[in-house]
Parts: C-alpha cells; sequence; structure tokens
C-alpha cells in the first residue's frame, strides 16, 4: 500500500546554487551532503522541506521548461513574502494559468535549472468546490478524495 511520497528528486548543474534556492525560497533544512563522495549517481544533497524529503543530485540542468511541477502550500498572508524571496534570487516568473475565482493563488517560477515551481494558497477541498458552484465537475466525476485522503 502506498504511504506517501518518499522523496522528490531534482537533478541540478550547480549544488551550491541549488542550496541557496531551497534554502532562501522554501526555508528547507539541509541534512546531508555526500562532499566528493557518491553512495548514488553523483553528488547531492538531502533537504527537508516542512517535513518532505527532497534530494539534491548534480547533473546536467533540463534542457527546455514545460509545465510539469512541483506546487507548495502556502498562506494567503505570504504570497508577498514569498515574491521578495523570489525576486530576490532574480529567479524568472511565469504567468499563472486562468483560475476560477475563489480557488487560490498561484505564484509560478523556475529555478536555475528550469525546473518549474509553484506556490499556492488554496486547497483541493476548495477548488472543487468552486468548480462544482462553477459546473465544472462532469455527473462522472466524483467530486472528492480517494478514500483515506483528507481535504
Amino acid at each position: 500500500m502506498i504511504e506517501g511520497i518518499s522523496h522528490i528528486t531534482f537533478i541540478v548543474k550547480d549544488l551550491a546554487k541549488a542550496t541557496e534556492f531551497f534554502e532562501k525560497i522554501f526555508d528547507a533544512k539541509e541534512v546531508y551532503s555526500s562532499g566528493d563522495d557518491t553512495f548514488s549517481l553523483s553528488r547531492e544533497k538531502f533537504f527537508l522541506i516542512h517535513d518532505q524529503w527532497i534530494a539534491v543530485m548534480e547533473g546536467e540542468a533540463l534542457p527546455v521548461r514545460s509545465y510539469n511541477h512541483m506546487a507548495f502550500k502556502i498562506a494567503e498572508d505570504d504570497v508577498e513574502l514569498y515574491q521578495a524571496r523570489i525576486q530576490a534570487l532574480g529567479l524568472e516568473c511565469r504567468a499563472p494559468r486562468p483560475r476560477v475565482p475563489g480557488e487560490g493563488q498561484s505564484i509560478y517560477f523556475y529555478d536555475f535549472d528550469n525546473h518549474l515551481f509553484e506556490l499556492h494558497t488554496g486547497t483541493l477541498a476548495e477548488r472543487l468546490a468552486r468548480y462544482r458552484q462553477e459546473n465544472r465537475i462532469t455527473a462522472g466525476d466524483s467530486g472528492g478524495p480517494a478514500e483515506g485522503n483528507k481535504i
């Protein structure tokens, strides 16, 4: 049975820049650095963002950008704080996608290796409620989470 997400790995060209990125944007805590040793494919560092394990390994940056992304939940009151952090690192933001009013705000931005990140203020429950109000959930949609998920 799946218990949750174990870890998320990002391949980055420069571990020092990636460290600055994760620590300054996400308040990540570095919990491991391989140094010159490689127990995996390449030099790596591990971080914790809240309780989520993030692995960062040295390698080639993504050659192209896409909408594939990782989204982190933030409080509505923290949007300006995170926008300032992103701007301070000189990161490029992407325009948010069209939204139904009331489903939360998002900031989309790229790291130094073309990974897209999102900081989002809403929850799944809020989004589904707004979609129901806008009649965007069809008859075949359950409109809710899988059994056991909390929303």
